[in-house]
C-alpha cells in the first residue's frame, strides 16, 4: 500500500470501509497505486485513470476520461456543469458498492482501456468559449487589464470566462469582473494563492484565515 494512502485511510473519519472497498476493487483490476490531489489515484503507466474520494453524503470513483465510457445504464456524473472529461460513479453506503462491484471492475477495465488506447478528450478551446459583454467593454475601456487577461494559461482564462458568464444580470457579471480585476493583473487565476502561504500551491487552501492579523 502506498504510504500516503494508508496514512489517509486510517484519518478517515467517514466512508472508510467504502473507500477501503472501492481501493480493493480497483486494484484487483491492475492498476498502479498512487496518491494525488490529497486522494488515492490509480494509474496506468504513470497516466491518471481514476481517483478515489469522498464527500460529505457519498464516496467516489472519478474517471479521468469518464466522458469517453460508454455508460449504458447512464449511472456516471458530471460533477459539475463545467467539467468536460471526468466523470463520477457515486456510493452511499458498502452495500451499495457490494451490489455494484462487477458493474465497477467494468467501468475501470473500460476506462484502462481507453488508456491503453491513447484515447483523447476533445476539450472545448479557450476561444470557444463566450466573452461575456461586460468583460469585453472592460477590455476596451482599459489595454493594460486585456493584456493581462491574455497573458493568463488556457486553463485560468476559462476559469475567469465561466465564473463571469454565468450570473443572468449584468450587474452581478460586472461585480464579479470588478471583484477580480486585482488578481487578474498579478497573473493569477481564479482559485491561486495571492496570500503566499498555501501550502497547496498554486491553490490556495484558505491557510491566510488562520493567520493573526499582526498589523
Amino acid at each position: 500500500m502506498d504510504p500516503n494512502v494508508r496514512k489517509y485511510l486510517e484519518k478517515l473519519s467517514n466512508w472508510s470501509d467504502e473507500i477501503s472497498r472501492l481501493r480493493e476493487i480497483v486494484l484487483d483490476c491492475g492498476l498502479e497505486e498512487g496518491f494525488k490531489w490529497m486522494h488515492p489515484c490509480y494509474m496506468l503507466n504513470k497516466k491518471n485513470v481514476v481517483l478515489i474520494h469522498e464527500f460529505k453524503d457519498y464516496c467516489a470513483i472519478s474517471f479521468f476520461k469518464g466522458v469517453l465510457l460508454k455508460d449504458p445504464d447512464q449511472l456516471l456524473i458530471q460533477p459539475t456543469e463545467n467539467m468536460q472529461s471526468q466523470r463520477q460513479l457515486r456510493f452511499t453506503s458498502l452495500d451499495d458498492i457490494e451490489n455494484k462491484a462487477p458493474l465497477i471492475s467494468s467501468y475501470v477495465l473500460e476506462a484502462i482501456e481507453i488508456e491503453r488506447a491513447g484515447l483523447k478528450v476533445e476539450l472545448k478551446k479557450t476561444a470557444e468559449f463566450d466573452i461575456p459583454e461586460e468583460l469585453e467593454s472592460q477590455f476596451n475601456n482599459d489595454r493594460d487589464f486585456k493584456a493581462a487577461f491574455y497573458d493568463l494559461t488556457p486553463g485560468r482564462q476559462r476559469g475567469y470566462l465561466l465564473h463571469f458568464s454565468k450570473p443572468k444580470k449584468s450587474e452581478t457579471r460586472e461585480s464579479r469582473i470588478e471583484q477580480y480585476r486585482d488578481r487578474i493583473m498579478l497573473g493569477k487565476g481564479l482559485r491561486d494563492c495571492i496570500c503566499g502561504q498555501s501550502k497547496r500551491m498554486p491553490n490556495c487552501d484558505g491557510s491566510h484565515k488562520h493567520l493573526e492579523n499582526t498589523g
